[in-house]
């Protein structure tokens, strides 16, 4: 059994059958190995669920049949907790136990990142490191990134304020992201990478980049927008809801490594 609040720990004291020398049947065994797998991906989703994760659900399976119980909020909850049980492969049946009060209050944050929240925090400080990377600015910064609970922290060097500051809107902006705390210093930076004259990046690739901004930046909706490149020019062709979000798509745009303008006409809000 496993506790949507704890650490994955051992089933408890399930009967086993038992051979003629005394050890455990090879069918049980591996029936139990089954069962363990199930249960770990059954709580591995819990835990992953911005929905979930807070609640406090016991997950137990024996041959395809799951037990969930607990305490939820609502019964969204409890319903969303029972269809992803019945997602896992070889789940027949789910007994539904789980409780709805009204008033319940979730678990208080422990001292410790659980589990959801550090597989979070990883996918942030991939997301901001790559748009730096990818960005204009890559010569002008040196900038390290960590994430506690979706609040970012950046610090290194930044050739100019400009930078920094450009720095501190591509966290701002991503997904996931709670509050930024830029620490980064003006003073003289070492490029990241050798700069060389001449030399474009494939116009595939560029469009790649452009998209995976728009995807990972909170402000833009990907799916309004279509990208194309032609010699380093990235045509956005698209309606978005507003023209602080046209203005944001073509700053983003520009501001890819490898862009050498953007074509927004057939961008309309």
């Amino acid at each position: 059994m496993f506790n949507q609040n704890q650490n994955l720990r051992p089933i408890p004291g399930a009967a086993v059958s038992l051979g003629a020398n005394g050890a455990p049947a090879p069918s049980s065994v591996a029936q139990e190995v089954i069962d363990a797998r199930q249960e770990t991906q059954i709580w591995t989703t819990f835990a992953l669920s911005p929905y979930l994760r807070t609640n406090d659900i016991l997950v137990s399976v024996r041959e395809g049949q799951v037990i969930l119980s607990g305490t939820v909020a609502d019964g969204v909850s409890k319903d969303l907790a029972k269809q992803i049980a019945l997602g896992i492969q070889g789940i027949e049946d789910v007994d539904n136990r789980i409780e709805v009060h009204a008033n319940y209050m979730p678990p208080a944050h422990s001292a410790e990142r659980d589990f959801s929240e550090m597989v979070e925090d990883a996918a942030i400080t991939s997301k901001v490191r790559s748009k730096i990377l990818w960005s204009s600015y890559v010569e002008r910064l040196n900038v390290m990134v960590d994430t506690k609970r979706g609040c970012v922290t950046l610090s290194g060097s930044a050739e100019n304020a400009e930078a920094k500051e450009f720095a501190g809107s591509l966290a701002t902006n991503t997904h996931g992201v709670h509050s930024v705390d830029n620490q980064l210093e003006i003073q003289a930076v070492k490029a990241l990478a050798a700069k060389v004259e001449g030399t474009d990046f494939a116009d595939a690739l560029v469009t790649t980049k452009v998209k995976w901004t728009f995807l990972h930046s909170s402000n833009v909706d990907s799916s309004d927008i279509a990208v194309s490149t032609h010699g380093g020019i990235v045509k956005l062709i698209g309606k978005v809801a507003s023209g602080a979000k046209r203005a944001l798509a073509i700053e983003l745009a520009s501001n890819v490594r490898g862009v050498k303008g953007v074509e927004s006409d057939a961008l309309t809000s």
